[in-house]
Formats: C-alpha cells, sequence, structure tokens
C-alpha cells in the first residue's frame, strides 16, 4: 500500500482535530466524543464483520469487557488507568480468541456464527449483573481525578483529541490490513471460505487472527467509554445498543471499506441529532432515524455511503482510495 493511501486518513482526522478550534459547543464535543466512540467500536466490527464477512451482532461482548476490565483494575486492582487500557485491549483479543476457537472449531457460519455472538454477549451482561466485583446492578462508579495518569482530562478538548488519535490509530490499521496478504486472505475467507482453503489459505488462524484483532479495537471503545462518562453498568457494557451502532455504521459507510464505520457514524448521529433540534426530544426518535437510513441502505445502496461514491464518482473515489 503507498503511503497515498493513508492521505484521506490524515485530512479527515485533521479536520476533526480543529473542531475545538471552532467551537466551544458542550452538545457539539459530546456529539463528536460519543460518535467517536462508536466509530472505533464500528472499527472493530468492520474487520471482522466488512473484510472477514463474519457478521457479528454481539460486539457488545467485546465493549463489555473492555468497560469492566478497565474498571475493575482501576476500582477494585488500584491499577493505573493507561495499563488498565492495555489490559483491556489483550482481554477483548482474549475474549475474541475464545469465542473465535470456540465457533469456527464447531464449524459455525452466517447467522448461526452471529446468534451465537448474541448469546454470549446476554450470557455476560446476566453474570456482570449478579457479581460483586461488577457492582451487580448498581454498576461500577470511577472516582473523580482529572489527570493524564488517570486518562481524565479537565478540557473536553483533550478528551475528544484522545480518542481522535484511538480512531486516528485504528483507520491506520485498517488501512494497513487493506493492503496486506493478511488482508487479502480476509477478502478470500469472506467470499469463499472453501475456495480460500483450497488454495492453502489457513481460514481458522485467518479468522482467529480477524476475531482476536476486532476485540482488542472494540474493547478500546469501551475502555474510551468508561473513562468519559466513569460510570459503567451491565446493561450499557455488554446491551444490545453498542451491537447494534457498531452494525449500523459500517453499512451505513460502506461495509468493508476503511472510511466506512467514520461515515457511518457521523451520518447516522448526524441525522439523529438533526431529528431531534426538529422532533424535539421524543424518545426513540433517532432509533426510527436509524432504522428508516438502514432500510434505504439495504434497498438503494447495499454498499453505503462510499459505495454511492464509488458507483456516481469513480474518479473521486479513486482519487481518495476508497
Amino acid at each position: 500500500m503507498k503511503l497515498s493511501g493513508y492521505i484521506p486518513i490524515a485530512v479527515v482526522t485533521a479536520a476533526l482535530a480543529v473542531v475545538p478550534f471552532i467551537s466551544s459547543s458542550n452538545t457539539l464535543f459530546n456529539f463528536m466524543v460519543m460518535s467517536l466512540i462508536i466509530t472505533l467500536a464500528a472499527q472493530g466490527w468492520n474487520i471482522l464483520g466488512g473484510v472477514a464477512g463474519q457478521t457479528s451482532f454481539g460486539h457488545a461482548l467485546f465493549f463489555g469487557v473492555g468497560c469492566y476490565t478497565a474498571s475493575i483494575l482501576q476500582v477494585h486492582v488500584g491499577l493505573n488507568a493507561w495499563v488498565a487500557f492495555l489490559l483491556a485491549l489483550l482481554a477483548g483479543a482474549a475474549a475474541g480468541f475464545i469465542l473465535g476457537f470456540l465457533s469456527f472449531r464447531a464449524g459455525l457460519r452466517g447467522s448461526y456464527f452471529a446468534l451465537i455472538t448474541l448469546a454470549f454477549a446476554e450470557l455476560m451482561r446476566i453474570l456482570a449483573n449478579a457479581s460483586e466485583w461488577t457492582g451487580g446492578a448498581a454498576g461500577l462508579l470511577l472516582k473523580l481525578d482529572p489527570g493524564f495518569a488517570n486518562m481524565q482530562f479537565e478540557s473536553r478538548a483533550s478528551f475528544l483529541w484522545l480518542a481522535l488519535a484511538f480512531v486516528f490509530v485504528g483507520l491506520v490499521i485498517s488501512r494497513a490490513i487493506a493492503g496486506s496478504r493478511f488482508g487479502a486472505h480476509l477478502v478470500a475467507v469472506r467470499e469463499n471460505e472453501d475456495a480460500a482453503r483450497a488454495l492453502g489459505v489457513d481460514v481458522l488462524s485467518v479468522k482467529l487472527k480477524a476475531i482476536s484483532l476486532s476485540g482488542a479495537m472494540t474493547a478500546a471503545a469501551g475502555v474510551l467509554y468508561v473513562q468519559n462518562f466513569l460510570y459503567i453498568d451491565a446493561n450499557i457494557g455488554f446491551g444490545v445498543w453498542i451491537s447494534v451502532e457498531a452494525l449500523l455504521a459500517p453499512l451505513v459507510g460502506g461495509r468493508g471499506l476503511v472510511l466506512g464505520p467514520l461515515i457511518g457514524t457521523f451520518t447516522l448521529h448526524g441525522l439523529g441529532e438533526l431529528t431531534k433540534s426538529f422532533a424535539g426530544r421524543i424518545p426513540g426518535i433517532d432509533l426510527m432515524v436509524f432504522a428508516v437510513v438502514l432500510i434505504g441502505v439495504v434497498a438503494f445502496a447495499s454498499g453505503g455511503v462510499l459505495g454511492l461514491v464509488r458507483r456516481f464518482a469513480p474518479r473521486l473515489a479513486r482519487r481518495i482510495a476508497i
């Protein structure tokens, strides 16, 4: 992959990074931070579900593992937030490896694999609700102590830049995978698993690497969520909402494409916020928007927003390497 393939990533990241210099609106900051957290989770989903073709309905499993690993290590063990973050990434990768090993060794594909991921996420939600280490139904509250060592910042802009840095790393990793031999193997597995195996691709190993990386990236999103809100409970960490958001964003932005999760997340959340501003704070109005957008994408633009760019502006798509 040529360095020119990374230019769109640098441009998008730089454009988002200057937002704090343009506006100090708390509403805008909250929108940006939450969108970046969802983008990171969606990037994790995209590697497994978009590039490798292993659709997951239960990425809340990895998000919750990240949330709770970071929280428990800080609250009960007293570890530094950055050390807890690294261990949360390892926990997310381990959760992905275990789930993948059990599922892929059993030959689960398609809807069977999607449902087993949902089942594991729900199982973890029930266990988290019942465990004392996770605070049970009351959840865990992190101590407010702003400082770089605690991954807490008095300035909202600092946390926004931290979240953006995480998304930038996720984009670079995704781009590197797209131009690598491993990326080619992922696409081969997605297109025809049996043919890929016949050509000498170690399908199980490729899938396990994909789900482990996906789990670590989604766990990182969970850590960011906890560090931003300083609170977690089972319905947030392992809730269906994050599985839906992580899945919808790549579908709307462009499944399997590097910038797809970012474009999809900001499109969905932007439309949701616009709808709220016109229709008022009606409960669930943003979910209705998500449903309408999803129906529109499935019916008229299966490649998502970036797929439309490829179709109607192929020269622009080649220029920005999508």
